[in-house]
């Protein structure tokens, strides 16, 4: 359906009253943040540009804290009747060695918290349908995450939006956040196919038009994304994974890492990493030479019928650490604050810990009373960061560790390979932080750490007695490498 075509219930919002909130973007935050607001009795209008069926390559993948965040919003149903495949775990391949990494069990982790107004008559639940089923999500004992179409699962989000009452959709493009004498943000203006540009007042206005936010800088003209590197991606269809239901990371020591993961019955993903943001000239070729030597035996048939076809899509890997939400009656979310690199699939798991945080913070709190918001805003700041900055900076760690592109490098990420064929505590504790369920920044340190001293172990038993010199001087450079790889990120996302 094109915007001219958009039906009478998305164009006829009303302009002459103030909203509790406006939400601007209905990906996959915008719809939680209006839905949990419209329970909690709010007024809400939410406004996209499109709302359509998108079709995306990101956001397949949701990690277990995602999906626990939705059952903490009384959400947790969008993720049925798409054909969504549940994950277990991850199998990690390094030079054709492998290694399983299975999900944490739910009575090493804290309970789901069910938030008050938001959960109800079992929302927090899911449902059966052919490809998710009640006794693997609510009965397991380990947590699960799950792979899905990701228009599909935007659809459901957005038939959940539809059946609030307190929720008014808007087609249209938002072409302004619009602001006072005093530079408070009062609202937004927004371009209406059939009605032109009218202006729409409310209380708060909550940013979360993603990647490639138009909106972020009005909290700050510096807060811009890094890009430093690219995904490019391929669907293949009827592959036969390695380990079913699980995530596949590929390693090696000559090559950047692959991601393999299955989003449909049908349709699996794969993402190969590019280290520049500017992709190859010829990327079938590039394909060919780089990756398909080092694709598991049974993925290659789909692998090769799939760059037979050449149907490439890419994307962008940008890193952005979050900021404070310093501006009266403005509230940046999801994407559009704060990113990471997408090689851990911890992207809606951030977002929505980060709606559950905000409804706990001020969804019972009066709008209208914009001082007491923002100071609860400011506040939430400082309380988001315990497991974003896990999930960021993990994100960061492990791809220079998976892209090793110095000798250093390469140490550490046989080191880390190795340290996971350890098993026990050795898988139990990454896994944790990996799948969004362990939101402790200081111990990832001393993981992470842990993980360098191992490599360094390795090395020095490689090298033997004649090589101690050697090994020694190289076990202090990996450290001092490891330092920086780690700590810089982890500087930025506490203290920043």
């Amino acid at each position: 359906m094109s915007s001219t075509q958009a039906p009478e219930e998305l164009t006829n919002a009303d302009a002459s009253i103030t909203y509790d909130a406006i939400v601007v973007g209905c990906g996959v935050i915008g719809p939680c943040v209006a839905t949990g607001l419209a329970r909690k009795g709010k007024k809400v209008l939410i406004i996209e540009r499109e709302w359509t069926m998108p079709d995306r390559i990101v956001g397949e993948l949701m990690q277990p804290g995602g999906v626990r965040a939705l059952r903490s919003l009384g959400m947790v149903q969008s993720i049925n009747d798409i054909e969504a495949i549940p994950v277990t775990g991850y199998t990690v391949f390094y030079n054709g060695e492998k290694v399983s990494i299975p999900y944490p069990h739910k009575g090493d982790i804290a309970p789901v918290e069910k938030l008050s107004g938001l959960v109800r008559d079992g929302n927090d639940k899911v449902t059966e349908d052919t490809t998710v089923h009640v006794k693997d999500f609510e009965d397991d004992e380990r947590e699960r995450g799950v792979g899905f179409v990701h228009g599909r699962f935007l659809q459901n989000l957005r038939d959940i939006v539809a059946q609030e009452p307190n929720i008014t959709r808007l087609q249209g493009n938002v072409v302004e956040i619009l602001k006072n004498k005093e530079n408070e943000v009062i609202g937004a203006k927004v371009d209406i196919d059939g009605r032109g540009k009218e202006d729409f007042h409310a209380h708060i206005t909550f940013v979360c038009d993603g990647i490639f936010s138009r909106f972020r800088k009005e909290l700050s003209p510096e807060h811009v994304p890094k890009v430093g590197s690219s995904f490019v991606g391929m669907s293949l269809f009827d592959a036969k994974m390695p380990t079913p239901h699980h995530g596949h990371v590929i390693l090696g020591s000559n090559h950047m890492p692959v991601l393999v993961y299955q989003i449909s019955p049908k349709e699996t993903r794969i993402l190969c990493a590019y280290n520049s943001p500017k992709l190859p000239s010829d990327i079938k070729e590039w394909m060919k030479s780089e990756v398909q030597p080092i694709i598991p035996k049974s993925l290659r048939p789909s692998f090769d019928e799939a760059l037979n076809q050449g149907k490439f899509r890419s994307m962008p890997n940008s890193f952005l650490s979050g900021r404070q939400n310093d501006v009266m009656g403005m509230c940046v979310i999801g994407d559009a604050l704060n990113m990471r690199h997408p090689l851990t699939g911890g992207g809606m798991t951030v977002g929505l810990n980060d709606v559950v945080l905000l409804m706990k913070k001020i969804g019972d709190l009066d709008f209208s009373d914009r001082e007491t918001v923002l100071d609860e805003l400011l506040d939430y700041h400082y309380e988001r960061k315990n497991y974003d900055s896990v999930i960021n900076v993990l994100s960061i760690a492990l791809y220079s560790l998976f892209a090793a592109d110095s000798k250093d490098l390469k140490i550490l990420q046989k080191g880390c390979f190795k340290y996971f064929q350890r098993g026990g505590d050795c898988v139990k504790l990454p896994v944790a932080f990996l799948s969004g369920v362990l939101p402790r920044p200081f111990l990832l340190t001393k993981v992470f750490f842990a993980v360098a001293l191992y490599a360094v172990y390795i090395n020095f038993e490689e090298r033997g007695a004649l090589g101690f010199p050697v090994a020694l001087i190289e076990g202090i450079s990996i450290l001092f490498t490891a330092a920086r790889v780690f700590a810089p990120y982890l500087y930025g996302e506490l203290i920043g």
